[in-house]
């Protein structure tokens, strides 16, 4: 029930509705997108002290996430709307030097005024709650092999002070910004894609309901629910039925980083990776597999819901022997 309605995702960039409260001490960006380039495996040492393989090689298998650097092209504010009780824009400065790429996908005024935005924008400093800077994907950067930018808000956190999120909001506009400058190796993200598309699939696929014995009396069909529910006053939606499967959001808590790299070479298999090509550029190591195919769009986040003594200043840099560049298909 979980993962109620079952339907097919709006768009193929992952939206992020929730955002964690963390404390850095300083501020910083809250989430992070990249390409999902393929699949390898690490030979790392075990830093898990409850493990019986600590301080020894272990192997895991790891996601390869193109990751060019995203460019922040707008600063937005919001605050809490007192009679709606709801999150309302107060007004956002576009960067001068926007890129023309950028208008394939937005439209904008041709003559932006930074500076008169940015001081009325600061004029209202007491009514904001929240910071947000509008940043782009550069895909031209990866091998990915398009030209048109994904856009996307990410809040500033870090620190409850909005003074001190407005500056640093100020000083990444019309500058790009590299996994380095959000991300840590060893720290703990929360991994937000969407998933392949299976088109229409039955019952037992889509919900795992255990097949009928070929008897006689199933020659209606075995691969079905023995029943469809009370038909009176209607059939509950809790049946399992045929219907669209995979192309789904999903997002999978505390995901370990545990490499970023700025040399793709690197990472990268000789003949380049299976349906995706060459990573050019910066790329992230995630243990384990993230959702989605070759080429889609990957969100990391701050987790939303850590373990109960994990502590986001102070993570434990992974120590990695090893890192194979035989391309793994998936």
């Amino acid at each position: 029930m979980a993962y109620y309605p079952r339907k097919r995702s709006e768009t193929l960039v992952p939206k992020i509705y929730n955002w964690p409260q963390v404390n850095l001490g300083k501020a910083a960006l809250l989430s992070f997108a990249a390409y999902k380039a393929g699949m390898a495996h690490v030979v790392m040492i075990d830093d898990r002290q409850t493990s019986p393989f600590y301080g020894k090689e272990i192997v895991r298998p790891v996601t390869v996430l193109d990751a060019p650097p995203m460019r922040v092209v707008g600063v937005r504010g919001y605050s809490v709307d007192p009679f709606k009780v709801l999150t309302v824009s107060v007004g956002e400065a576009w960067a001068s030097d926007v890129p023309k790429y950028l208008r394939r996908a937005l439209t904008l005024p041709e003559k932006i005024n930074t500076e008169a935005a940015l001081s009325k924008l600061q004029s209202k400093l007491d009514e904001l709650t929240q910071v947000r800077v509008i940043a782009i994907t550069q895909p031209h950067l990866s091998g990915i092999g398009k030209k048109t930018p994904e856009i996307m808000e990410i809040p500033v956190g870090g620190t409850p002070n909005v003074d001190e999120l407005f500056k640093y909001a100020v000083s990444l506009l019309g500058k790009e910004v590299s996994p380095r400058d959000v991300l840590r190796e060893g720290q703990l993200v929360d991994v937000i894609g969407v998933t392949k598309g299976k088109g229409t699939q039955g019952v037992v696929k889509r919900f795992g309901v255990i097949t009928l014995p070929k008897w006689n009396k199933m020659r209606k069909g075995y691969r079905r629910t023995g029943t469809a529910s009370p038909q009176n006053p209607a059939v509950m939606f809790t049946i399992p039925k045929q219907g669209q499967t995979g192309l789904h959001r999903r997002t999978e808590y505390n995901k370990r980083v545990l490499a970023i790299g700025d040399n793709g070479a690197d990472v990268t298999p000789p003949s380049g990776f299976p349906h995706y090509g060459v990573v050019r550029g910066s790329y992230i190591l995630v243990e384990g597999s993230v959702p989605g195919a070759f080429k889609r769009l990957i969100g990391l986040r701050y987790p939303m819901r850590p373990p109960p003594k994990y502590d986001h200043v102070n993570v434990n840099k992974p120590q990695i022997e090893w890192i194979s560049t035989k391309a793994v298909s998936r």
